[in-house]
């Protein structure tokens, strides 16, 4: 990640994950590349071992979800205020080809976002450009903790 921004530049949401990375999505292996809060769009690497296979050798569909659900979080994410958090309340998934072991790339991007919930959608592709999946996913957007006028943090 020697081309990636310092933590200090990506949104909050973005800046969470490189603090305390979800376990799930670590072993996913996560890699955050490219957040446009502006455009409301992320690119991401998953860097795929063996242990996500199926007996085929083929990454288990539920992993390739996951990996959708993951990529579709972070987009939707990018504009939260702080103390929020948007849980996924549909996902929807379209295996395309199969996916190996290796490096995998997600994009997601928000279709619509209003105020309290979102419309996103994700593909996967292989390192040579090979679409292996698509999705799409509802988010609703939830306030955890606010600020106080005194600037102390309480419970919503």
């Amino acid at each position: 990640m020697s081309d990636v921004k310092p933590v200090g530049d990506w949104p909050p949401n973005i800046q969470a994950v490189f603090k305390r990375m979800a376990p799930a999505s670590r072993y996913l292996g996560l890699e955050i590349l490219e957040a446009h809060k502006d455009s409301r769009t992320v690119k991401v690497a998953f860097n795929a071992g063996p242990d996500l296979c199926n007996m085929w050798g083929g990454i288990q569909g539920g992993m390739v979800a996951a990996m959708l659900d993951d990529v579709m979080s972070l987009a939707v994410g990018l504009d939260l205020e702080w103390g929020q958090i948007s849980p996924t309340l549909e996902l929807k998934v379209s295996m395309l080809n199969a996916a190996r072991p290796g490096r995998i790339i997600g994009t997601g991007r928000v279709i619509k976002r209003g105020k309290s919930v979102g419309f996103i959608e994700g593909e996967l592709a292989d390192e040579e450009g090979k679409l292996l999946a698509t999705g799409s996913s509802t988010a609703t957007f939830v306030t955890l903790k606010k600020k106080a006028p005194s600037g102390e943090t309480v419970q919503a």
